[in-house]
């Protein structure tokens, strides 16, 4: 795919489908959520039923490092 297939219009449904059990699987006590993939992460966070932010590993590393 594009990296497009979750935001357009034909398919937003099908992806949040896919999207859902990984998004349920989240805790109320989580605060992010680690994905190499942008969308996809931006994706999750957007369907799960509370307030996360999505990150990229790397800026994950840079927090752990306090950089």
């Amino acid at each position: 795919h594009d990296g497009t297939y979750g935001v357009r219009k034909e398919t937003h449904t099908y992806a949040v489908k896919i999207g859902e059990p990984v998004a349920k699987k989240i805790t109320d006590n989580t605060d992010l959520v680690v994905s190499d993939c942008v969308m996809a992460g931006n994706h999750i966070a957007h369907i799960a039923t509370q307030n996360i932010e999505a990150i990229h590993p790397i800026t994950l590393v840079k927090m752990a490092y306090c950089l």
